[in-house]
């Protein structure tokens, strides 16, 4: 999928809504369970129901392969019925890989050939030459980790190295990697206050923003700073939305929690379209 495509999407859906798929079988409803595959099973009937309120899935891989085979069977056959019956939607595999070249060259085709992912997160300690295989494949993303919403972000991003805090060296040094065009990057939406700064540097990439909804994050603030010329976000809700209910009504929570922020982000998108 291009920049294009997906942008068209967000106008014609009025969201930029992402939802993580990260299933874990102590939180889905019980009578999934007795179900031959209840991974595939609760993404399958989570997607059906909400499918038309966003325009991005993500899968945490760590979440399948928790599972062995099984698992991992059963986030191919998520992205499969993904892209064979919405194949307008984005996929994210939220997988965060990234080593020396030729390791990464394999991981991106794993992702991008193999299970036909659009895109791959990607954590950026090792440099270029770990994150080009990725950025080699025509029409393809690359989602790099710039500014996490985790804790301990502050370990080593926020740290000044030379008068500049780490991650907008970051972000400035992957703008001259070879196919950079293919880049998006992770920001937290619970450092909010960041995004003013980010689109200095990157004002017209897409930005990957998880951490609305259980995590704290605000909607409204990140758009404030973070929108760009051609919108330039995808909003990632998992918990909020696929746990609304361990019930047999778990797809009509999970629709009218997606509802809730595809309405508002109607609204913010209502003076740009």
């Amino acid at each position: 999928m291009t920049t294009q495509e997906l942008v068209a999407q967000i106008k014609k859906k009025k969201s930029f809504l992402c939802i993580g798929l990260d299933v874990d079988l102590n939180k889905i409803p019980p009578h999934l369970l007795k179900e031959e595959d209840p991974i595939f099973a609760f993404n399958k009937a989570i997607i059906d129901a909400t499918h038309h309120l966003c325009v991005a899935y993500k899968p945490n891989t760590a979440f399948y392969e928790a599972y062995g085979l099984k698992g991992w069977k059963a986030l191919e056959k998520t992205i499969q019925y993904l892209n064979t019956n919405y194949p307008e939607i984005f996929t994210i595999s939220d997988a965060k890989r990234g080593d020396i070249g030729n390791t990464s060259t394999m991981y991106a085709k794993a992702f991008f050939e193999d299970l036909a992912f659009d895109s791959v997160t990607v954590a950026p300690y090792m440099g270029k030459d770990s994150i080009e295989p990725f950025l080699a494949f025509e029409n393809k993303h690359t989602i790099m980790l710039a500014l996490t919403s985790n804790e301990g972000a502050f370990d080593f991003q926020t740290k000044k190295v030379e008068e500049k805090e780490l991650y907008k060296a970051v972000l400035e040094t992957s703008k001259n990697w070879k196919n950079s065009e293919n880049l998006m990057y992770v920001v937290g939406a619970t450092k909010a206050e960041y995004f003013a700064e980010i689109r200095k540097i990157v004002p017209d990439s897409f930005l990957l923003v998880p951490g609305v909804g259980a995590q704290g994050g605000n909607l409204q603030d990140v758009c404030k700073y973070g929108l760009s010329a051609n919108i330039g976000l995808l909003i990632n809700s998992s918990r909020g939305i696929i746990y609304a209910s361990k019930d047999e009504d778990f797809t009509e929570k999970s629709k009218l929690k997606a509802k809730e922020l595809q309405k508002e982000m109607s609204k913010i998108l209502s003076s740009r379209i």
